[in-house]
């Protein structure tokens, strides 16, 4: 009994074959290259320094780490997060540390378990990827982990394919399209919870869109950046255009540098009256780290935990840290507050005491010129269009009175220049007025039929208000500029030669050359179908379809529909792999087979070309103890077999019975634990 318990343990204890090693390496580099970009660098000489180290021990020129080294090896990755997030809890310190383990672990890998283990944390840190990265070529670069970790798996099995690789990589391949059915099934049926990855993210994680504030040079800032803010797909034919002013934010308070928001949580829904046709539309708007989401004025959401502020902006209760789908409905023509104005006058109103003298000694003659508000502000937008303003991606300093430095030395600005000008220009002469800051325009992907809004179109206006109208909307820009409402910012800088100047490499500064443009708007047709159909199918998406499908959503047609469809998928996956057509009915080959198996776990495997007399043989000098049992199941398959004998089947049963009794299941259970 001693010699099979060490036989036993022996076996347990084998080395990681070459096959499981080489594809556990592969799986660790394409498991931690779409981390690079958030981890420290640090985590790359880790993982090299391990990597050179467990090869060195595969080939027997150096040991295993020891307990003083393993420790030491915890310690400084522990440091390194440390150092390097300021602080070991929180979501991305943990996915680092995980990381870390994960490469740690390949230093101390032993035995088969050390392996599974490996595996596992492979499989994991290949979902935290979607912690950062959502999109379909980060979707489809992730099957490739997931594909070497398949093959490892397959390697610690020690079998036929121990010395193939490439044999490996393909049954492994062929494993993760045999589950595609299976999963595809989940993915529409199965009840959709809020993912993993759309937990928010660390507080200084960089986000390239609008910040809560505006002062002049920031919205410069922004239009050199080609990222994507949004996609719109409108329900019928879309606006001009020109009357594409999609709302972000309502600045309202002015301390004479910036424009900042005003909290309006808590506060009563704003008084708006329906004129005219709605749009609808469904956006599908970038990461930002901030609640606001864009729609055209006056907007009404379909998401549940969306709702209109008292400024007509749209307000979301948590952040927005994945790609997010909403519907819209809006009101182009709609009157905004047209009959209450306390609180426009008592908010949109006011200034700093001092400061800016010129602009407000100016304020207060075209008041006395032009007593209505629409005449006063048609006068300043007349001054901007015929005295020499310019519109500039590269405007000079202002000085530290910006609004007269602007007014009335420069004359040179960007959009935020000529906003913050004017609401400062209405509200020195008492009309209320105040800043809304988002994007204008739109590019239109007529391959899909939808408009891209990138960060080089964000825009400021200005909104003032008097009675009966409402807040007005004016676009200052545009007697400067109109080139820039209706043609986009890329015409308006045409001349400059500014745009984009800062990213030679982005394909939207080469538009003009028609392979570049027809290969750039196909690619992003694809991703906004990513987005829609598979990041956008949510709990409300899910319900829809399912309602289409089966009527009345009822959860009990839903289980059975998921239980029924799952159980019959796999069982046409198992007639496809075990193929039953196709197994022999040859009864005595089948118990030679269960009994092949039924050693096999003892560490006693049938080599090629071996007959069933020297294996019986050998199988017992491996298992004394069990030799008697052995021979009695050789002779009764012999004289089956070989010699003609008339006896049934139900003999060679029970020989096999009488082994699997003999064979202690502690045995069993240890080999099958790798212990």
């Amino acid at each position: 009994m001693g010699a099979l318990v060490s036989n036993v343990t022996a076996t347990s204890a084998q080395p990681i074959p070459r096959v499981a090693l080489t594809w556990l390496l592969v799986a660790q580099a394409v498991v931690i290259l779409p981390h690079l970009e958030h981890l420290p660098v640090w985590i790359v000489g880790l993982w090299l320094g391990c990597a050179f180290w467990r090869i060195q021990v595969f080939r027997m020129r150096a040991n295993y780490p020891n307990a003083l080294a393993r420790l030491a090896l915890v310690v400084v990755a522990g440091l390194g997060v440390w150092f390097s997030r300021g602080s070991l809890i929180g979501l991305e310190a943990g996915v680092v540390l995980m990381i870390a383990a994960f490469v740690i672990k390949l230093v101390e890998l032993r035995t088969r378990r050390d392996g599974w283990v490996l595996i596992l944390l492979g499989f994991f840190a290949v979902t935290t990827s979607y912690l950062f990265q959502d999109d379909l070529m980060a979707a489809a670069f992730s099957l490739l982990p997931v594909v070497a970790l398949l093959a490892a798996a397959i390697g610690l099995q020690q079998s036929g394919f121990a010395h193939r690789p490439l044999s490996t990589l393909r049954l492994a391949g062929g494993l993760l399209l045999q589950a595609l059915p299976l999963m595809l099934l989940l993915f529409v049926l199965f009840p959709r919870m809020g993912p993993l990855w759309s937990l928010p993210l660390p507080g200084d994680k960089a986000f390239t869109g609008l910040t809560d504030s505006m002062m002049p040079g920031d919205m410069v800032q922004l239009t050199q950046s080609p990222a994507l803010a949004f996609r719109v797909s409108f329900d019928g034919v879309a606006p001009p255009p020109s009357e594409l002013y999609w709302r972000a934010m309502t600045l309202e308070r002015f301390d004479g540098e910036r424009w900042t928001m005003v909290s309006r949580r808590g506060e009563a829904l704003p008084q708006w009256r329906r004129q005219g046709e709605p749009l609808q539309y469904q956006i599908v708007m970038e990461p930002t780290g901030r609640s606001w989401l864009f729609g055209l004025d006056v907007a009404n959401s379909d998401q549940g935990n969306v709702e209109l502020t008292s400024d007509f902006h749209l307000e979301r209760r948590t952040s927005v840290h994945q790609s997010l789908l909403y519907g819209v409905t809006s009101w182009p023509r709609a009157l905004l507050e047209p009959d209450d104005g306390r609180r426009a006058q008592g908010l949109n109103l006011g200034l700093p005491a001092a400061g800016n003298e010129r602009a407000r000694a100016w304020a207060q003659q075209l008041r006395q010129q032009y007593p209505r508000a629409p005449d006063l502000v048609m006068a300043v937008l007349r001054h901007f269009r015929e005295e020499p303003f310019r519109y500039t991606l590269r405007p000079p300093a202002t000085g530290s009175q910006r609004i007269d430095g602007f007014l009335f030395d420069t004359r040179a600005g960007f959009c935020e220049h000529y906003a913050g000008a004017t609401a400062f220009i209405l509200r020195a002469a008492g009309i209320p007025a105040r800043v809304v800051a988002g994007y204008q325009g739109g590019e239109l992907n007529a391959a899909g039929n939808y408009l891209l809004v990138h960060q080089f179109d964000a825009h400021a206006w200005v909104e003032y208000w008097q009675a009966g109208a409402g807040w007005t909307r004016v676009d200052p820009t545009a007697a400067v500029s109109p080139e820039r409402i209706e043609e986009g910012l890329e015409q308006a800088m045409s001349g400059e030669g500014s745009f984009l100047q800062g990213d030679l490499f982005s394909p939207l500064r080469y538009r003009n050359i028609p392979l570049v443009n027809q290969l750039r708007l196909a690619w992003d047709n694809i991703n906004y179908g990513w987005q829609r159909w598979v990041l956008g199918y949510q709990a409300d998406q899910q319900g829809d379809l399912l309602r289409r499908w089966f009527g009345s959503l009822d959860i009990r047609w839903v289980a059975v529909v998921l239980v029924g469809g799952g159980a019959l998928l796999l069982a046409l996956l198992a007639l496809v792999l075990f193929k039953p057509w196709r197994r022999s009915t040859d009864l005595q080959l089948q118990s030679f087979q269960r009994f092949e198996r039924m050693l096999a776990p003892l560490g006693v495997h049938r080599q090629p070309g071996e007959g069933a007399r020297d294996f019986c043989r050998r199988a017992s000098k491996v298992l004394p103890a069990h030799a008697q049992a052995i021979r009695s199941y050789l002779e009764a398959f012999e004289a089956q077999r070989y010699g003609g004998a008339a006896t049934a089947p139900a003999e060679l049963r029970a020989h096999l019975a009488r082994l699997r009794r003999e064979l202690p299941w502690r045995l069993w259970s240890a080999r099958r634990n790798g212990t």
